[in-house]
């Protein structure tokens, strides 16, 4: 029996972009992984994590990750929330896979029971069993998975952008290096990083803040 597991990693960052991973599996291959220690991403340290990436991409009967870059958020964002950006991306992944699963665990960010299974739905059109809670990442194995490859590819592209324009921290808001670099950056530039989500209220509270000093 296959089934497949959903997850994505930086949702939240100011800075960056949100990966998103599928990852489908023989549902035996879980008590496998469950043994090697995969678990929700954010529970294990990054030397960790890149291990298990290696292992969960060689259990695993097919495994997809997306990146989406913050130029595209900032562009669907005009119209849509995060939650149903998200979503897109899910359906996307679901639709493009070889491996057919019976059910899909999917880790849900909206809180109303069905909402988000029902987003998906919107961009899948298939009949597949979708189980999509709250913090499934630490419930189902195949979500923690899929947590590990959202998290390491993230990591990799946050590290790229570090190399290019200088230590932008994790692009948490709430992590002192991002913030001290976009403050820097935007009163330097009077604008904002290139890597930034433009919707994103430290974001809009940076440009505020240079915008009223050059007034006066």
């Amino acid at each position: 029996m296959l089934i497949a597991g959903v997850d994505e990693a930086g949702r939240g960052p100011c800075f960056g972009p949100m990966t998103l991973s599928i990852v489908v599996m023989e549902k035996g291959a879980e008590e496998e992984l469950r043994e090697e220690g995969v678990r929700d991403s954010k529970e294990l340290l990054p030397n960790k994590r890149k291990k298990l990436e290696k292992i969960v991409k060689k259990k695993s009967a097919e495994h997809k990750t997306i990146v989406l870059k913050p130029i595209e958020i900032n562009d669907l964002m005009v119209r849509y929330s995060l939650n149903e950006i998200e979503a897109m991306q899910i359906g996307k992944m679901i639709n493009s896979l070889k491996h057919k699963p019976e059910i899909i665990f999917i880790d849900s960010p909206d809180t109303v029971e069905g909402s988000f299974e029902a987003r998906i739905r919107r961009y899948t059109g298939k009949k597949i069993k979708i189980t999509a809670e709250n913090k499934a990442d630490s419930k189902y194995v195949v979500v923690g998975a899929a947590s590990i490859l959202a998290k390491v590819k993230r990591d990799n592209e946050i590290e790229k952008l570090s190399k290019k324009f200088g230590d932008i921290g994790s692009g948490y808001p709430a992590d002192p290096k991002t913030q001290k670099y976009l403050n820097e950056y935007v009163e330097k530039h009077k604008k904002l990083p290139p890597f930034s989500r433009i919707f994103w209220k430290n974001c809009e509270a940076a440009l505020k803040k240079a915008h009223q000093k050059k007034l006066f």
